[in-house]
């Protein structure tokens, strides 16, 4: 048993609630739960009122295993508890006083509970070696259940992406190309190299960019400021490169970031330096590019704005000074796909929000359209119910589910969860 299951059960009055007593005998009406305290110290529901026999009651609740706990707790030496007017718990062990020497009324929840409810959550919550706790019901839940939650798990996702937006948009004084630029560098780091190409994008003035109508001297800055100039090398579009960041350090005052590029465990196509020259090209292409992807909606209209290769250097090169087979390297529709779901939609989302009008149904459809990601955690989701994630929007969905509620046993948080809790026996 744990709070947490009393504290759903509370909340959601997911227990006979109407015939509800205190361990004194006095029955107990519930006009309000209250507010669930999920972020700060002190009682674990703020603001509720409750009938106790004939007296109506506002203030807190606190939620215990065992009264006693409330000892155990000091919560007897915490004014911040003074203003608790029910005591819910699972077993009533021991009477709770206030400091006025009152006594606490005290519902003891076990009294309350439907046998099959209990049964379904110790089978929920049974120890055992399971990849997520429902594996066994997963394939049978409601499609209309899940399609729903995931969709607030997507947008759930979507909050938490738009916090580093908007931590960039102060850093920036409200640019948004300026984030734009910001978060497709970072993405097209990818996993290795993203934290460093966000760094030479936040120490790079986006300024600078708007001014560079060359993609040789814009890859010069890129170069320069993620030190890949830095060694002497027997090659002269090095030295070109070399030559031209030297005189655009000198001019607009620049500093390196001290965040190093990886070569190491990459395939070729996916080195820095191929990355690189491929945003420098994005950008001498497509000028405000925030303004264009505002008003793009079709993934094939995306696919257009996104499709470009390296400067003609790198059509024969990997890394400065060895020469390989001339190859087109241009952005494959799977990397668009990553840059529209990883960068593209969070940041329309965040501005959407930011004007007070956000285009859901938009948003759904765009990451609809594209295929779903391929790694473990989603081969394991079909496995356990077919077809479960088709699409980027279901795949984003159960990416924000697994780490964020699976793995933190956070089934009574989830819809999933708490449907197989009110599931009644056969």
């Amino acid at each position: 048993m744990k709070e947490d299951f009393l504290h759903y059960l509370w909340k959601f009055k997911k227990f006979q609630f109407l015939k509800a007593k205190t361990t004194a005998g006095e029955h107990l009406e519930i006009l309000n739960s209250g507010w669930h305290n999920t972020e700060q110290s002190g009682p674990d529901f703020f603001n509720s009122k409750i009938k106790i026999g004939d007296q109506l009651w506002a203030g807190n609740v606190e939620i215990h295993i065992k009264s006693s706990d409330w000892y155990a707790h000091h919560h007897e030496k915490d004014s911040a508890y003074d203003n608790v007017i029910l005591h819910v718990v699972w077993e009533h062990d021991v009477a709770v006083f206030r400091k006025d020497n009152s006594e606490i009324a005290t519902l003891q929840l076990k009294d309350f509970i439907a046998a099959h409810t209990l049964k379904n959550y110790k089978e929920l919550m049974s120890a055992s070696q399971k990849w997520i706790n429902c594996e066994a019901d997963f394939a049978n839940i409601d499609d209309f259940l899940l399609k729903n939650w995931m969709e607030r798990l997507y947008i759930e996702r979507l909050e938490e992406k738009a916090k580093l937006i908007y931590a960039l948009l102060d850093a920036s004084e409200n640019d948004w190309e300026a984030v734009l630029f910001q978060l497709l560098a970072k993405n097209f780091g990818l996993n290795r190299n993203g934290e460093a190409f966000l760094a030479m994008a936040r120490t790079t003035p986006f300024s600078v960019i708007r001014k560079i109508n060359e993609v040789e001297v814009l890859e010069a800055l890129f170069f320069g400021q993620v030190n890949l100039l830095q060694k002497e090398i027997n090659d002269a579009y090095f030295f070109q490169l070399q030559k031209e960041y030297h005189y655009l350090q000198h001019k607009y005052q620049l500093h390196p970031s001290l965040e190093e590029v990886q070569f190491f465990r990459l395939r070729p196509p996916n080195f820095p330096t191929i990355r690189l020259s491929q945003l420098a090209q994005l950008f001498i292409q497509q000028k405000n590019l925030f303004s264009k992807i505002k008003s793009t909606e079709r993934l094939e209209d995306f696919y257009e704005l996104f499709r470009v290769e390296t400067s003609a250097y790198w059509k024969t090169h990997y890394s400065f000074g060895k020469e390989s087979k001339a190859t087109s390297k241009k952005l494959s529709d799977k990397f668009i796909d990553l840059l529209i779901v990883n960068t593209i939609v969070p940041l329309k989302f965040a501005y959407q929000k930011s004007l007070g009008k956000v285009e859901v149904e938009s948003i759904f459809n765009l990451l609809s359209s594209i295929p779903a990601e391929d790694n473990s955690i989603l081969k394991k989701f079909n496995q356990l119910r077919k077809n479960t994630a088709v699409n980027a929007f279901e795949s984003q969905a159960l990416l924000q589910l697994k780490p964020n509620y699976c793995d933190q046993n956070k089934c009574l948080q989830c819809e999933i969860g708490a449907s197989l809790l009110q599931r009644n026996p056969a």
